[in-house]
């Protein structure tokens, strides 16, 4: 006999687990389906454990350059293998935390693969044993994984995708990263701080395309400070393999010319494919677009009683934005089966904050300046760099800049844009003050603590509107 819930999830990534517990608070009765580990990508190999990495070449860089502090340290050095485990240890800290959280909200953990069979049902192989989760509502969580280039696929080799990337078993000598979103410039900057000769390909004409144009500029600049090379508008047409040795890149220039090149490894950083096959999505009649499901503002598809949410949806692929979207789901299933306790509001894109933890950092919410621009709106821009700022100054990371963009006639806060030093954390009081719909006059009012970076976040309101302080 099929086990029957209020809810069934199909993946247990930061969508899927935090739809679980939200469901549990609501008093439903819920299930998670997971195919390999919870926590999904971004826990065990994503977000966090890449975080792990990067705080270590951080660290790393620090003793390189302890004499910029007045220290000293006779022989930097590091453990490969060592750094790995770190990495892993952390990833499976937090995986053994969800389980935990399951176990606390009383959510039945099934294992295996998932198929929907039927609207309110899905059928779950593992091994030789099936399992038949039937469930009121079902929302699919399925998430994505890394884009192969159709004339190299990864062989964990020489070339790599994130995985790879993140349990080396030595360190690379020259690197080709080709991509430059937030993927290709994180592990890009973490093998250049270990170490590793760094190239960035990417086809379009600057790295971190979906920034505003300033920041790009500046991270380029500090990335070939660092030692990188940087190649916008080329494309990499080919790659020749030597098992165990090295990869041979033919690589088009601009002017159409190519050129080929020697790396020890290759990182394919050039974007994701939702997970949407052989989940029966097709049997069922599930509306896709470019292989990601359709949903409206509260998550739902076309299928009565099935929703989605998370990278299967379509961009941007966030963590943040599938747990929030896994709320908006659950409250909707619940509102729907007649809570009134529960208000589910739709996601608005423009408040979802984007952040990059290569060195400089990188985070930004809301418009940039060219797309407000483009949208019609009369804008004002206000711009201060961390020099100006004393914590910065004192840090020894005065690099790097914020820069907020406002309506002109209404002082509507449009977009924010920073990189610099851990930028990554100072965005969400943007973030905030756009979801509270916060004006110019609201933020240039508010008292920052001194000496913080955050003081660079009202530096750069004045200056939108003549009153910089500090420059």
């Amino acid at each position: 006999m099929a086990d029957t819930y209020d809810l069934a999830i199909l993946g247990s990534g930061p969508g899927g687990y935090v739809a679980a517990i939200r469901a549990a608070q609501l008093g439903m009765k819920v299930a998670i389906i997971e195919r390999e580990r919870l926590g999904g990508i971004c826990l065990n190999w994503g977000c966090i454990p890449t975080k792990a990495l990067l705080r270590t070449s951080e660290v790393y860089h620090y003793m390189t350059h302890a004499a910029n502090y007045g220290l000293s340290v006779e022989k930097a050095g590091f453990d490969l293998p060592k750094i790995v485990d770190r990495s892993r240890k952390v990833a499976g800290q937090l995986n053994a935390g969800v389980k935990g959280l399951m176990k606390k909200n009383k959510v039945t953990v099934v294992e295996g693969v998932g198929t929907l069979t039927a609207k309110n049902k899905i059928t779950v192989r593992n091994g030789d044993t099936t399992t038949e989760v039937v469930a009121k509502a079902i929302i699919l969580a399925t998430g994505a994984r890394a884009r192969d280039l159709p004339f190299a696929k990864s062989d964990g080799d020489r070339i790599w995708t994130y995985r790879h990337a993140m349990t080396p078993s030595e360190m690379p000598k020259d690197l080709l990263v080709i991509g430059s979103g937030a993927i290709g410039c994180e592990f890009a900057s973490f093998y250049s701080d270990m170490g590793a000769k760094v190239t960035i390909v990417e086809m379009l004409d600057r790295i971190l395309p979906v920034e505003d144009a300033e920041v790009s500029a500046f991270v380029q600049k500090q990335f070939e400070k660092q030692g990188m090379t940087i190649l916008p508008k080329h494309g990499v047409e080919k790659l020749d393999v030597k098992p165990g040795r090295s990869v041979t890149a033919t690589i088009k220039t601009p002017d159409g010319k190519s050129e080929a090149k020697e790396f020890s490894h290759v990182i394919v950083a050039v974007g994701i494919v939702p997970n949407t096959e052989n989940i029966g999505l097709e049997a069922l009649g599930v509306k896709t677009e470019r292989g990601h499901v359709v949903i409206d503002p509260m998550c739902r598809t076309n299928v009565d009683g099935i929703y989605a949410i998370g990278d299967i949806t379509g961009a941007p692929w966030l963590a943040h934005k599938a747990s929030h979207e896994g709320i908006i789901a659950v409250e909707a299933i619940a509102q729907a089966a007649g809570n009134k306790d529960v208000h589910p509001h739709a996601m608005d894109v423009r408040n979802i904050p984007g952040c990059t933890y290569s060195r400089p950092q990188v985070a930004s919410v809301g418009y940039t300046e060219a797309k407000a621009r483009e949208l019609g709106y009369e804008v004002k821009v206000g711009k201060f760099p961390f020099i100006g700022n004393g914590k910065a100054i004192a840090l020894g990371e005065a690099e790097g800049f914020i820069k907020t963009v406002f309506d002109a006639k209404t002082g509507e806060l449009l977009g924010a844009h920073m990189t610099g030093p851990e930028v990554t954390e100072l965005i969400e009081g943007y973030t905030v003050a756009k979801q509270l719909e916060t004006t110019e006059a609201d933020l240039m009012a508010t008292i920052f603590p001194h000496p913080t970076l955050s003081e660079a976040m009202h530096e750069s309101v004045l200056a939108a509107y003549g009153r910089v302080l500090h420059m």
